[in-house]
């Protein structure tokens, strides 16, 4: 006999406003708890250093957190020119040290357009990337480095918002870029351009695909709503669909909406003629995401359950 899941069926997307000094695994679990959701999962981790947009999907919702684990960020940040550590970030041992005051905003907006674009970076050796099954900051803390592939990057804004020069100069920056990019990496890259270790003091996630900062909501402010019952939490979540507004929406007749949910595939008048797309029944209650297929119909892929 199945074991019965514990907590309740909650749906939805809660942009957490995630604070400093925790892992991301443990802001998700303190939501679960608040909530007393049966299902939850975040889309992609924040070092504990970081703080910002973190959004958990809940119940149904987590069938869709790829999408916004994929999608683009943004950032603010601020780099120490002069001093590196092993970690690339103020937690870390320091490593080098090199005088900083030479460099002026002229040399810093140089070396910042030559970070802009395509580019490729080497993971830190403290990251959750794994070799062998093991976590590479597993590795480090054992004082062992192992060889690290290269991997593609693309760095749409990378903005200079305030400088502040010494033996030891401070860059606030603003970074908006693609998946995978590592705002450590970007801030040693920076100091190697200009002959200098660096490291990261602070780190805030801004947007998280469609989801930005200004939407977001404290744990304190979570605690203080739990108060009011699992309604008044529940009114913090933003609806399933929201990682998925990149993708053309088509609304079923109801038997088509009958036999989708049964896994046929079924015709959609005026649906687009390939690609992934939202599905939503006639009354607009969203079904889940179909992909069209060569002969035009449209063919289940992932689907709610709202029974």
């Amino acid at each position: 006999m199945a074991r019965r899941r514990r907590g309740r069926a909650v749906n939805g997307v809660l942009i957490l406003d995630k604070p400093l000094g925790l892992t991301s695994n443990a802001a998700l679990q303190t939501c679960k708890r608040l909530f007393d959701a049966a299902k939850a999962g975040h889309t992609g981790s924040l070092d504990p250093l970081a703080t910002g947009v973190l959004p958990l999907c809940f119940g149904e919702a987590t069938k869709f957190s790829q999408f916004v684990l994929d999608a683009d960020k943004a950032y603010t940040s601020t780099f120490v020119l002069g001093i590196g550590t092993d970690t690339l970030d103020v937690e870390g041992e320091i490593t080098a040290r090199a005088n900083a005051s030479t460099v002026d905003e002229s040399t810093l907006e140089g070396a910042i357009a030559t970070l802009t674009g395509n580019i490729e970076q080497v993971p830190p050796m403290y990251s959750a990337i794994k070799r062998n099954g093991q976590p590479l900051y597993k590795l480090a803390r054992q004082g062992l480095e192992v060889e690290r592939a290269s991997r593609p990057a693309t760095i749409y804004e990378f903005e200079c918002l305030a400088f502040r020069p010494g033996v030891a100069a401070e860059v606030d920056v603003a970074v908006r870029c693609s998946k995978g990019t590592y705002i450590r990496s970007l801030a040693e890259a920076l100091g190697e351009k200009m002959g200098l270790p660096a490291h990261v003091s602070a780190l805030r996630r801004t947007q998280a695909g469609p989801y930005a900062l200004q939407e977001s909501i404290s744990v304190e402010t979570l605690q203080e709503v739990a108060a009011n019952g699992a309604d008044a939490l529940d009114r913090c979540l933003s609806p399933m669909d929201g990682p998925l507004q990149t993708l053309p929406a088509v609304s079923l007749v109801e038997s088509s909406t009958f036999y989708l949910q049964r896994g046929q595939p079924v015709l959609v008048p005026n649906a687009p003629k390939n690609g992934t797309l939202r599905l939503y029944s006639a009354d607009q209650r969203f079904l889940g995401i179909g992909e069209v297929l060569d002969d035009g119909r449209v063919a289940p892929r992932r689907l709610v359950n709202d029974s």
